[in-house]
């Protein structure tokens, strides 16, 4: 259960972003400064577990060596990487900037509300690129799946009721924008460098992404004074709750639960950020949206509980009388 609940509190630590970045927008606050001091909280962050991480391993292998035990040591995840390694990981990290760049943009021309279901639409924004890349025609369930999220989309943002003109378009844009940015890190995140302990992939992942947003937001609140005011509340918040803690609890719950159920759970995210959009932000969501909701919920919990199901199948023995 433990393990549940940790992918379950990562997921809703995600939830948390949209409603702080909003606060901090009203303090007067700007875009490159909001991520960065996300990310420069992530990365001390990250980098203090990992070196935390590799002090205890070497602890253990050396107490493992006093016993004298045959068995492989503890410090054999520690193998060290190649600078090349290390890019691959810096690269694969830089999507997470762009979506955090323009979906925390997006909330300044839209509801937090609508901006994180405009986000989930890279549920079916990776199915796209894959079946692109792949040049493979998606199955019935995935046709199904997209026909649903659709559905649950257009009910949750509003635009049955408020209708599409209402809202503004650059704000639609730049939330489709993050969904295609998170999608690519999706699928780029999961191949780089799988052999490296997940401690130092974040780690490394994060720097790639801090050197990035140096780049194109030089972090001057570090050296004008600015960082020592509320700047450090929403930047401490941000970046415990948006680039150390998910990937913390994810590492610790996805692989004893598996990643099908790591994806249901990981929706989450979305009616904690709506919810606490109506609550902390006194956005008016209506019933007919909650409704929407649940129905994009359903629609990213389709495939998993598919793909479940059908491995359950094939593992359930059949006895011929």
């Amino acid at each position: 259960m433990k393990y549940y609940l940790s992918v379950l509190a990562g997921a809703m630590s995600y939830g948390i972003l949209s409603t702080i970045v909003v606060l901090a927008y009203g303090q007067g606050y700007q875009l490159g400064e909001v991520v960065g001091t996300q990310l420069i909280t992530g990365f001390i962050l990250s980098w203090m577990l990992a070196l935390y991480t590799r002090f205890r391993a070497k602890r253990k292998a050396q107490a493992v060596s006093q016993e004298k035990v045959t068995s492989a040591s503890p410090s054999n995840i520690f193998t060290r990487l190649t600078w090349k390694q290390r890019l691959m990981l810096m690269a694969a990290g830089t999507p997470t900037v762009i979506t955090g760049l323009v979906y925390y943009q997006s909330l300044r021309y839209i509801p937090a509300s609508l901006a994180i279901i405009l986000l989930f639409q890279f549920t079916w924004i990776s199915v796209l690129i894959q079946a692109i890349s792949k040049r493979q025609r998606p199955d019935k369930i995935t046709f199904l799946t997209l026909f649903i999220l659709f559905g649950g989309t257009l009910l949750a943002a509003g635009f049955l009721e408020q209708g599409i003109s209402n809202v503004s378009g650059m704000g639609i844009a730049l939330g489709l924008m993050a969904a295609v940015s998170y999608s690519l890190f999706v699928l780029f995140s999961g191949k780089a460098v799988p052999s490296a302990h997940p401690a130092f992939r974040s780690a490394w992942m994060v720097t790639g992404g801090l050197i990035l947003l140096c780049i194109l937001f030089p972090p001057t609140f570090l050296f004008n004074g600015l960082i020592w005011s509320q700047l450090l509340v929403f930047g401490l918040l941000l970046g415990f709750f948006g680039a150390f803690i998910p990937p913390v609890l994810f590492a610790i719950g996805v692989p004893h639960i598996g990643g099908d159920m790591a994806g249901i759970l990981g929706a989450v995210e979305l009616p904690v950020a709506v919810l606490l959009s109506s609550i902390v932000l006194h956005e008016h969501v209506s019933v007919l949206q909650w409704f929407g909701v649940v129905i994009v919920l359903i629609g990213v919990a389709l495939p998993e509980l598919y793909k479940m199901r059908a491995r359950r199948s094939r593992s359930t023995p059949v006895y011929s009388g």
